[in-house]
């Protein structure tokens, strides 16, 4: 399966040693089970809009606090970008659902 927004993410917290774990990404960044991105690789299904929403949200709220800061601005500006790119990821997923209707 390809990587999604979310392994991203995961990879980018991860990388800035923000989460231990997937497991922590998982309940703490997507709010959702312990085993969410096990299940998603091991059924081969996509991330739930819902799920890159929650995500979206979150990056969005912390990178405008950081960068309001001189010590984690760059941090900040990162949040900001993969806020941006899970932003694209539900607009692509929306109008293909949209669009397949038409």
């Amino acid at each position: 399966m390809a990587k999604t927004i979310l392994d991203e993410v995961y990879g980018e917290l991860r990388a800035m040693q923000l989460i231990p774990s997937e497991r922590v990404f998982c309940m703490e960044w997507l709010g959702r089970s312990e085993c969410y991105m096990r299940t998603l690789r091991f059924e081969q299904l996509p991330p739930s809009i819902a799920t890159i929403a929650i995500c979206a949200s979150k990056l969005q709220h912390y990178g405008e606090r950081m960068v309001k800061t001189h010590k984690h601005r760059a941090a900040g500006e990162r949040f900001l970008q993969l806020s941006e790119q899970c932003h694209a990821e539900i607009n692509r997923d929306a109008e293909a659902t949209w669009l397949e209707a038409v």
